[in-house]
């Protein structure tokens, strides 16, 4: 991609996002991703009443007086941004690909993520560690993030999810908010999946194309697996052959699901060919209620 044809469509995709983060996931995002511990703030003198487990002892023995820590909640998030950029990422049939659906839902999440004052961070993978972004604030770390995924051409081809949780769960110590962007077409990371949830706040995007669904009857088709490279061809004038093509595709994104709710992890799906505004806002609606519960 040419320079000059890059940046406008960063440019295009920050526009977008940007005000969709500001007029409409702010609010929202906000509440549904609150600081999660508490940070000391300073210490007051001892008052009766006060919580005898919360004096320090250092500064009562120092001044003579008693004193207790006070302390507050913590604002601040650091968000992790978990991106596939396998082969199968970048299949496209419609208006755009997967990996530009990824860009944009990326996008809206960190400028949402920025305007809450957090931090935002990424991890590219495929079925290797491809690249990652270390948590920081400000629009020009948002825009790298953008151009990054945009451009990036991984050396794997495949999927490795659990090798990407792993690394994760290893590398950041500190509870984030995880946001994993995927069509999740791999197996055997379940137990990866159950000890990043443990620690961190886990939500799976689950992209996927039109065409990954619906087989059309367009005769005889020569098919690749995008991962694979391996070829065959396919009668798409079979209805029996379309209908188990969707029954497969249902199935897969049904046991995706499980495998998320057993984790304690959400899960939403999102199809290219439609716009994600809708389902993030019922999410951060949704979230933002169990927040204010819990």
């Amino acid at each position: 991609m040419e320079t000059t044809e890059l940046l406008k469509k960063v440019r295009r995709i920050e526009i977008k996002t940007r005000g969709l983060s500001s007029h409409l996931f702010s609010g929202s995002y906000h509440s549904a991703f609150k600081g999660r511990g508490m940070s000391f703030s300073e210490v007051r003198l001892y008052y009766p009443g006060d919580d005898v487990r919360a004096i320090d002892w250092n500064v009562t023995a120092r001044t003579g007086d008693a004193y207790i820590k006070v302390f507050e909640e913590e604002r601040e998030n650091t968000v992790m941004l978990l991106v596939d950029v396998s082969r199968s990422a970048v299949f496209g049939s419609h208006t755009q690909f997967k990996s530009e659906y990824l860009t944009e839902l990326c996008a809206v999440l960190a400028f949402s993520a920025i305007a809450n004052n957090d931090k935002v961070g990424v991890l590219l993978f495929s079925d290797r560690i491809e690249r990652f972004i270390p948590p920081k604030k400000g629009r020009q770390h948002i825009l790298r993030i953008i151009r990054e995924i945009l451009t990036y051409r991984p050396e794997g081809k495949g999927t490795d999810l659990g090798g990407a949780m792993r690394y994760l769960h290893n590398g950041l110590k500190k509870r984030c908010v995880c946001f994993l962007l995927s069509d999740f077409l791999d197996k055997n990371y379940d137990e990866a999946l159950r000890v990043l949830a443990r620690r961190h706040d886990l939500i799976g995007l689950h992209c996927w194309d039109p065409l990954e669904r619906d087989l059309p009857d367009v005769g005889v088709l020569r098919v690749a697996d995008a991962e694979t490279g391996a070829q065959m061809w396919v009668d798409t004038t079979s209805s029996r052959l379309r209908r188990q093509y969707w029954h497969s595709f249902e199935h897969h994104r049904q046991q995706t699901e499980l495998l998320f709710r057993r984790a304690g992890a959400d899960f939403l799906s999102l199809c290219t060919n439609q716009p994600y505004v809708h389902t993030l806002m019922q999410f951060f609606a949704q979230r933002s209620k169990i927040v204010a519960h819990g």
